[in-house]
């Protein structure tokens, strides 16, 4: 299974027309460039959309602001749609696309999605029951998250910990160490 954290060049556009004179290309990069002020701002006011929707109860407005960004690597999109999926709000409960989702979301470094991830693997939803994972991604979600989140991660993470040996533990605390941003 291959994780990208941005767009491969199979995902973006390419334009239509092939610039063979200096205008050609001067238009050719001026539309890039355009494309690239309006994408960023875009995914992230669609984050905030899809989290208005939310609060107000509109679960399959979330779902459909979020699914296009989350299928173009946007993590928070990815990381939210798996929550969206984990609880059936605004789709079908289903625990592999949560898993997929998260999994995205957590090997391009989000907190969230690693947090979440780790979650998955104590309950064995998604994914199969594997503790060591579990305490993986939580304990690399506690490295990675905001002071207030640190906390409820490492609590977490600790819970998972007295379900597993001092072997087990040491496993965990590898595998953190060994992670790096776009491997699973």
């Amino acid at each position: 299974m291959t994780f990208r954290c941005t767009p491969s060049a199979d995902m973006i556009a390419k334009p239509a027309f092939a610039a063979r004179s200096r205008t050609g290309i001067l238009a050719g990069l001026l539309s890039l460039a355009i494309c690239t002020v309006l994408i960023g701002p875009a995914c992230a006011d669609g984050v905030s959309r899809a989290t208005a929707a939310y609060a107000r109860g509109d679960y399959l407005a979330a779902v459909r602001t979020l699914t296009p960004l989350a299928l173009h690597g946007d993590v928070k999109a990815q990381s939210f749609l798996g929550f969206l999926y984990e609880n059936g709000y605004g789709v079908p409960q289903a625990y592999d696309a949560a898993a997929d989702l998260y999994m995205q979301a957590a090997v391009c470094g989000n907190p969230f999605g690693q947090g979440m991830l780790g979650l998955m693997y104590d309950k064995g939803h998604g994914v199969p029951q594997d503790f060591v994972l579990a305490y993986k991604w939580l304990d690399l979600a506690a490295a990675r998250a905001s002071r207030h989140e640190r906390d409820y991660f490492q609590r977490l993470r600790n819970a998972v910990a007295l379900k597993m040996s001092k072997a087990q533990i040491a496993e965990g605390q590898r595998l953190a160490l060994l992670w790096a941003p776009g491997l699973p």
